[in-house]
């Protein structure tokens, strides 16, 4: 099997269309399924005619026959099929739409980090000028969140790191691992709060009402203006790593409102308890979210199935196809939020057009499920494999 690479520049290279003419004459002729590909038992050439302008010729003393379409889409899927001879069916893309929605998360994030740090900024050199306890506390509040918003960007960056030979997959699971680290977090605080809740239910201190709910607003403030950036930049609802930041500054404005309330109770009534109730509450509304979230990333990182998918709809929609017999092997992971991945054994009859099948089943899975990445093996009934563990 020889291999050659030429940049194409206006002209043709390799073989002209007489030579390859000629070939097909003495080799017997080309068929061509719909999508333009050679679909004959030997191949003269392959043309792959995309954006980057090189064109690549393989030339095979083998029954093979190969067909590769290179377009700069969101989608990216292979097609094997097995049989008489192998047809490999490609399309690769960049994923700009995701990287698209990426940008917008990152801004987002980068917003609210300059406002929460703004914020944490004036807290701590407001409660050292002023010597205020609760100044200094709420400033180290600020912080946990800041420092969430810095992992997730920090997670972003990383995930738009390109593929190599070792992370074919490249990193974006960095994303879900951060989101899983911040609702752990979310897990702990929580954790804090009500401990001290419980303590503070024993002995109610006295609390200077007043300053209380001034602190609450400024952080009130704050975290709304960083949790609206969020969500006017970023995709809080689909993007995990982007939601465990959100619900980082849903919890402190949770507890901001819950201050101001207790503040309110604590001086229009002097009842102390009303502090730590107000705080179990908050807590409560913090674990639920922390649960979503961890819940969420395990389920990504154990390869499980999108929730948004159900997977005897994909067999179905595929063993719908005219000529194929069965799919087996199906799996529908998630790689990052946002991007998902597909991956099957498809039995097509013998005298089937494999090449056309495959073209349809990709289509099929893009634009009904939303699913851009798929791995897709046919074969008939001449190939036999062990019964796959997975």
């Amino acid at each position: 099997m020889g291999n050659e690479h030429s940049p194409r520049s206006g002209g043709t290279s390799g073989k002209t269309n007489d030579g390859c003419r000629q070939e097909e004459e003495a080799n017997g002729k080309h068929r061509h399924d719909p999508e333009g590909h050679h679909t004959n038992d030997q191949a003269c050439k392959h043309d792959q005619d995309h954006e980057h302008n090189h064109e690549h010729k393989h030339e095979h003393n083998n029954d093979h026959a190969h067909n590769h379409d290179h377009r700069h889409e969101k989608s990216h899927a292979h097609g094997h099929a097995h049989g008489g001879g192998h047809h490999h069916g490609h399309h690769h893309g960049i994923g700009g739409h995701h990287d698209h929605g990426r940008e917008g998360n990152k801004q987002g994030l980068t917003i609210a980090l300059i406002i929460t740090a703004g914020i944490m900024l004036l807290e701590f050199f407001g409660g050292l000028w002023t010597g205020s306890l609760a100044l200094l506390s709420d400033s180290g509040h600020m912080l946990s969140d800041a420092s969430s918003l810095v992992l997730s960007l920090i997670a972003i960056g990383f995930a738009a790191k390109p593929a190599s030979p070792a992370k074919t997959f490249g990193f974006y699971r960095f994303e879900i691992l951060a989101a899983l680290f911040n609702g752990v977090t979310l897990f702990v605080i929580a954790g804090i709060i009500m401990w001290e809740a419980y303590e503070r239910l024993l002995d109610p201190p006295q609390v200077a009402s007043g300053t209380m709910m001034g602190i609450a607003a400024i952080g009130l403030l704050a975290n709304l203006l960083s949790a609206l950036a969020l969500m006017r930049k970023g995709n809080v609802h689909e993007n995990v790593n982007l939601r465990s930041a959100y619900l980082h500054i849903l919890g402190d404005a949770l507890g901001s409102v819950g201050a101001i309330v207790a503040g309110l109770v604590m001086w229009a009534f002097g009842w102390y308890a009303a502090d730590p109730i107000i705080s179990v509450v908050v807590a409560l509304l913090i674990l639920k979210g922390a649960w979503g979230v961890i819940n969420q990333t395990v389920h990504i990182l154990m390869e499980g199935t999108p929730s948004r998918i159900r997977l005897p709809d994909v067999q179905q929609a595929l063993q719908g196809i005219a000529g194929v017999i069965d799919v087996h092997d199906l799996h529908v992971w998630t790689i990052t939020s946002g991007l998902d991945s597909l991956s099957c054994h498809m039995v097509v009859e013998d005298q089937a057009d494999g090449q056309h099948i495959l073209q349809q089943a990709i289509q099929l899975i893009e634009q009904r499920f939303g699913i851009g990445h798929a791995t897709i093996q046919i074969e008939n009934s001449t190939i036999r494999h062990e019964e796959l563990k997975v």
